[in-house]
């Protein structure tokens, strides 16, 4: 079992409009789990750049960077985040959260950290409306209708982050926002050998 932090390496690409940072990681034992760990990373990434017309359009010119949330007892949790501009007020930022179990190189969506049958999405649903309502968020299309079952998410200080993209539920202005929920909250319904599992003690 890795309970160790995993090395991280930094790949760099930059042209004329591009000016990309994304992770790697290495020095794991099995080869072929860090390959597809990796992979992921880079496909992930890719489908980003598209996402945000970098193939398409030759105004776009994109600033990407990531953050490492969680890299501790076998979890690697990440958020890979991209600026796009192509000209207009403002620019496109999108984020995007990856998972993953180091000792399996699987990568984890959100319905996989909880128990089956568990309800998770109402329960969770239930728990971010009070946040907002605490929070007084200003909501483009109120009521909050629920997070949807796959809904973006991360890892961090023993706290399940979810996250909306700009423009989903909140105005420009507010950014991106935010829920951290404590793994202690969700403790009933999660799934003890997942990522969120692995988290307590």
């Amino acid at each position: 079992m890795i309970s160790l932090p995993v090395s991280i390496d930094t790949e760099q690409i930059k042209t004329q409009r591009l000016d990309l940072s994304y992770p790697t990681v290495s020095q794991l034992h099995d080869k072929n789990i860090e390959q597809q760990i990796n992979y992921e990373i880079l496909m992930t990434v890719q489908r980003m750049l598209q996402k945000q017309g970098f193939y398409e359009n030759p105004l776009t010119e994109i600033t990407a960077s990531y953050e490492i949330k969680t890299n501790e007892r076998g979890i690697l949790s990440l958020t890979l985040i991209n600026y796009a501009y192509s000209g207009g007020a403002h620019g496109m930022t999108i984020i995007e959260g990856l998972t993953f179990d180091v000792t399996t190189g699987k990568r984890y969506k959100l319905s996989e950290l909880f128990q089956k049958n568990s309800n998770y999405v109402e329960k969770i649903s239930e728990i971010v409306k009070n946040q907002i309502e605490e929070r007084d968020l200003f909501l483009l299309e109120p009521p909050f209708k629920g997070i949807s079952p796959e809904q973006d998410y991360y890892i961090a200080d023993k706290a399940l982050v979810l996250f909306f993209q700009l423009y989903e539920l909140t105005a420009y202005a507010y950014g991106f926002p935010y829920f951290p929920i404590s793994i202690y909250d969700l403790q009933t319904i999660i799934d003890e050998q997942g990522p969120l599992g692995k988290m307590f003690g």
